[in-house]
């Protein structure tokens, strides 16, 4: 935990000993999120606290092993060691002047005893809360400074403002700063009747900025409209701001030109139900693959303990942090950066999944239990699914010579969330495949971020989708968090390259040759990306050699050669963000390490405590308790097909096994023909199967169908 804390032990009195103990991984109960809230409110005797979130707080990695062996050894009992069953709780006490001490606790649930109590230094700001978005848009309503800002405006009749809270983003150098909530600021059009009607086609050129202690609207910073020829300029908006803008429907019933008639049913249909099993809400079971979900207010959805056929995999994966900085230069857009798990909470903004909306198939839905300010539980339904879905081919051949095709399709297991952020979504999945393969995706949708511009004219920093709309340029930089177990804890990460052979009368004579490369990473450190050398990330148990190759038992993947930061390196966007700046950082494991861009990330003006302060220990990481860290993303230069909800934008990081098996693990998966695929219209008849010779038994002109030649046809005779 980053940055100077007040620290102190207490000793209240113990609540009973719960007889029923679930898993060390699984969520909290409502009935343990209760207990604990009320153990802190006792703590605190008559101060007044809004709590933010109670949650699991995951048992130290060496204790949660020791335990995790017992269980896949199948020897677990009663007396077996169990780690603590604690909850972190996090909180505000508010004070007599009204101002906020975030404070954390940690709480023993076996105990009923609070073990830790912990005031966050106030250098530090913690995540925004729906609490202080409500109190934004009242203090707007309140505001004078408001109100001056709006009365400028000459808005057309039957228009309402709306206000998007946003992160303040990095204070400037020796700026003054308490805690500040800032709005981006829109009008929307309720003469249809609709409440849907999309608002973001009619941005106002104006941002509120409220203290969040006093609650009061501190300042309105103007926005420059101008376009290319403008510069920074802030006098070129006229009174009607919306006059030059135009609806940008999206929902069904307000789109122009109606919906498409022509499309039909596509059926996910599983008639003997899904070929996986979820116990216990977490422990999940599927084609060899064995792994538990979790689910936290910050990272969302999360994954431990992965075994492939009793073969220990990863211990834990997650999505650690994003941040989405925006390329305009004109004052306020400096400060329009949002750090999306460590600002606001990926769990906190998960969304209440739909059947056959969000997720296809025969769906097991995971909830997750929140907290209200009063520290009641409160269920969030359906923030996970978990399905199955056809992935195309697995692996195929065909015998040439005798027309003969073995075909088998993949099937992926999807776990997946999804989560909106004002305008935009992001949807999360992990999906587990039958050949021992983990690939993380991320999605991007939503609706882009805009502005206004003046009439007719175009910007540098960004792409006019609609009249009077710029979408501004940004990026979105995910990064992953990856603590591997192949084969037990004590994994080296290599770092493998293909390279040219020089000309060697000896080993290269053509020229053809070329030379794969492998290097231990011995302390902790950064890569980047080289798809010139086809660099790739190996993780491998040294200890464990591959019976086959010789080599050591790993997974690999290559990092993506995404664009990373694009902001100058003194800038504080680039200083808050040190993580984006490189593909792979590699660390040793230390508990609750968790977070790319720090703990504590709103308001921040550097990465504190970060992966990058991680790396600069450089502690030994070879045979070791590694982490690796892979950065990805996506520099989005709007286009106007992304206008006005823009297409899912798709990146993915494959993980997938390196002579870890001693043969292909998917061999044994049948190639069975599926039943309900028809012909299309006007096809023909075919009633063949997919593994048929009489479909493969195409003319030789289709390199098919040679004869083998039988040794006596080319044995001289004696």
């Amino acid at each position: 935990m980053s940055g100077e804390a007040t620290i102190t032990n207490s000793d209240q009195a113990p609540m009973p000993t719960r007889n029923a103990r679930p898993h060390p991984l699984e969520q909290l109960t409502a009935s343990e999120t209760r207990v604990a809230g009320e153990t802190v409110l006792t703590a605190r005797g008559k101060s007044v606290i809004e709590f933010r979130s109670i949650a699991l707080e995951e048992p130290p990695k060496a204790e949660l092993l020791a335990f995790l062996d017992a269980e896949h050894d199948g020897i677990l009992s009663s007396r077996t060691p169990r780690p603590a069953r604690i909850a972190r709780v996090a909180y505000d006490l508010v004070r007599a002047d009204k101002s906020h001490e975030y404070t954390e606790s940690l709480v023993d649930l076996d105990t009923g005893r609070e073990t830790l109590h912990r005031v966050v230094d106030k250098m530090h700001q913690p995540s925004l809360t729906m609490g202080e978005f409500r109190v934004f848009q009242d203090a707007c309503v309140a505001s004078p400074l408001f109100k001056e800002a709006i009365a400028n405006f000459k808005l057309p009749k039957g228009f309402n403002i709306t206000i998007d809270p946003w992160p303040y983003g990095g204070p400037d150098p020796g700026e003054i700063y308490p805690r500040y909530i800032q709005g981006l600021c829109f009008a929307r059009d309720t003469r249809n009747g609709n409440a849907d009607s999309n608002h973001y086609g009619y941005p106002l050129p104006i941002i509120p900025v409220m203290d969040t202690h006093t609650s009061e609207i501190v300042r309105v910073d103007k926005l420059a409209t101008g376009g290319r020829d403008d510069g920074i300029r802030y006098d070129t908006v006229a009174p009607t701001v919306l006059d030059h803008c135009g609806p940008s429907e999206y929902v069904p019933e307000l789109v122009e030109g109606g919906m498409r008639t022509d499309l039909k049913p596509l059926n996910v249909v599983q008639p003997e139900g899904p070929s996986f099993t979820v116990s216990n809400d977490s422990l999940v079971e599927w084609q060899k693959w064995r792994f538990r979900v979790g689910f936290n207010p910050r990272e969302g959805a999360t994954i431990h303990d992965v075994r492939y056929d009793d073969r220990s995999v990863l211990h834990r994966l997650s999505l650690s942090e994003m941040t989405v900085p925006y390329g305009d230069p004109r004052p306020p857009f400096h400060r329009k950066q949002a750090f999306d798990f460590g600002d606001g909470g990926a769990g906190r903004a998960a969304n209440n999944l739909e059947l056959g909306c969000d997720c296809l198939g025969v769906i097991r839905y995971l909830d997750a239990i929140m907290v209200s300010p009063s520290g009641e539980p409160t269920v969030s339904k359906n923030v996970v699914c978990i399905h199955e879905q056809d992935s195309s081919i697995l692996w195929k051949h065909t015998n040439f010579r005798t027309g003969r095709a073995v075909v088998a399709r993949s099937r992926e297991l999807v776990v997946q969330f999804i989560i909106t952020l004002a305008n935009y979504e992001y949807v999360f999945a992990y999906k587990f495949d039958q050949a021992g393969g983990i690939t993380i995706e991320t999605r991007a949708t939503g609706i882009v971020s805009v502005v206004n511009i003046d009439p007719g004219k175009t910007s540098p920093w960004g792409n006019v989708v609609a009249p009077g709309v710029l979408a501004q340029n940004h990026q979105h930089l995910f990064c992953i968090r990856i603590d591997p177990a192949i084969d037990g804890a004590r994994n080296t990460v290599l770092q493998e390259e293909s390279l040219p052979l020089p000309f060697s009368q000896h080993t290269n004579p053509w020229g053809n040759g070329y030379q794969v490369v492998s290097r231990p990473v011995t302390t902790s450190q950064w890569l980047d990306a080289s798809p010139s050398t086809n660099r790739t990330i190996k993780i491998v148990n040294p200890h464990h050699l591959n019976p086959i190759s010789g080599k050591p038992v790993g997974y690999k993947f290559i990092p993506s050669p995404s664009q990373l930061l694009l902001a100058q390196p003194d800038s504080i966007v680039a200083k808050r963000a040190q993580f984006a700046q490189h593909h792979v950082w590699v660390t040793k494991h230390r508990d609750g390490e968790l977070w790319a861009g720090g703990e504590f990330t709103n308001q921040s003006q550097s990465e504190i405590d970060g992966v990058a302060d991680a790396v600069a220990r450089g502690d030994n990481v070879e045979d070791e308790d590694v982490v690796v860290w892979t950065v990805f993303g996506l520099t989005h230069n709007p286009r106007v097909e992304d206008w006005p909800v823009m297409p899912v934008e798709k990146h993915e990081v494959h993980l997938r096994p390196a002579d870890f098996f001693t043969r292909n693990p998917a061999l044994d998966v049948p190639g069975q023909r599926n039943l309900s695929s028809q012909l299309a219209p006007g096809s023909g008849i075919q009633e063949d199967s997919c593994c048929s010779e009489s479909v493969q038994a195409a003319p030789t002109t289709h390199r098919q169908g040679a004869d083998e030649i039988k040794p006596t046809e080319v044995t001289s005779k004696l």
